[in-house]
């Protein structure tokens, strides 16, 4: 089995399982690892790292964008005192006490979101990069379709709209995957 016919099998699995994994114990994580191997593969096989490194720094600002959105947020609300604020409020707060809790923190949360948004952007724009050259080496034009389509979804998620985008945008990442041939093309191959 060549390289590249083990990428189509731990792609497509990986990809399925980056969708449909949150509903099986650590899903998403043994879905990332079959997509970095698949990537990883495609790499090797193009003897083109550049696919590979794109893959990891879309991955690494992904990251730095959650933990940082979720770090400034929890310095933004107070940390653990407003913890404490949200339980003292009881089983059954009104409006106007939730908007008491949360107004002098909303420039913090909403700075937060945004930083985390920006760095999300960046890694789906990394992501773009790995994909278009996939897509030009195997001649699967759906990786450039997925990598726009996700690019798109990561500018609109900030409207929320995005994260449908993103979903469908994974969808088709399921079939690119499954659309990559057994053998590299002769012309694209170096």
């Amino acid at each position: 089995m060549s390289k590249i016919s083990s990428a189509k099998l731990l792609g497509g699995i990986g990809a399925i399982l980056m969708i449909v994994g949150w509903v099986v114990p650590l899903g998403p994580i043994v879905g990332l690892v079959l997509l970095f191997v698949a990537v990883r593969y495609i790499a090797d096989e193009t003897k083109d790292n550049s696919i590979f490194d794109d893959y990891l720094m879309h991955f690494i600002f992904t990251i730095i964008a959650i933990v940082a959105m979720a770090l400034l947020m929890f310095i933004a609300i107070g940390g653990f005192s407003f913890v404490n604020t949200i339980q003292s409020l009881g089983s059954d707060p009104s409006p106007s006490a939730v908007w008491a809790l949360i107004e002098p923190h909303l420039l913090g949360i909403i700075a937060s979101l945004l930083i985390g948004w920006i760095f999300f952007c960046i890694g789906a724009w990394y992501l773009r990069k790995s994909y278009d050259k996939i897509a030009e080496h195997t001649n699967v034009g759906l990786f450039k379709t997925t990598a726009l389509i996700y690019f798109i979804g990561a500018l609109t998620v900030i409207v929320a709209i995005g994260f449908l985008i993103i979903i469908i945008a994974k969808i088709i990442e399921i079939v690119a995957y499954f659309s990559l041939p057994d053998e590299l093309p002769q012309t694209k191959k170096s």
